[in-house]
């Protein structure tokens, strides 16, 4: 396609570019599911025992588990919205884009999520930094 190196890792370290692609090679390889059947779903992928997953992207700018229509300008963060994600779904796969290439990636199941939020671990609208992020997985870095 003719992309110079760096416009390919700014578009697959951008967590709204690359959740399209990496939502369906997580689906396929990792979960040995399929994608949500729409854009809309409210959650991203189907595992092979008709669980349902979020994919989430761990960036430079940190990781969010509430549901993405919570995240960004003018959205606001529900608790409500929040604990109603977690009940609907088994968990979250969370890959680190800001590793491109070589992406590595965490399966959390809810329940975690759950008791991270009670112990208050994560911040007032689900978000935490990178770095607490990659200690609460206990990644190698």
């Amino acid at each position: 396609m003719h992309l110079r190196d760096d416009a390919v890792r700014q578009y697959f370290t951008d967590g709204r570019r690359v959740s399209f692609i990496l939502e369906r090679r997580i689906a396929s390889e990792v979960l040995h599911g399929r994608p949500a059947p729409s854009e809309g779903a409210p959650y991203d992928v189907i595992d092979d025992h008709e669980g349902r997953w979020e994919v989430r992207s761990l960036s430079r700018h940190g990781l969010y588990f509430c549901p993405s229509n919570m995240v960004g300008s003018s959205r606001h963060f529900d608790e409500t919205g929040f604990l109603k994600k977690l009940a609907g779904i088994r968990g979250y796969v969370v890959a680190d884009i800001e590793t491109f290439p070589d992406v590595a990636y965490w399966r959390i199941d809810s329940a975690r999520v759950l008791g991270w939020w009670r112990n208050g671990q994560l911040g007032a609208d689900s978000k935490i930094s990178r770095e607490k992020a990659l200690s609460m997985l206990g990644a190698k870095r």
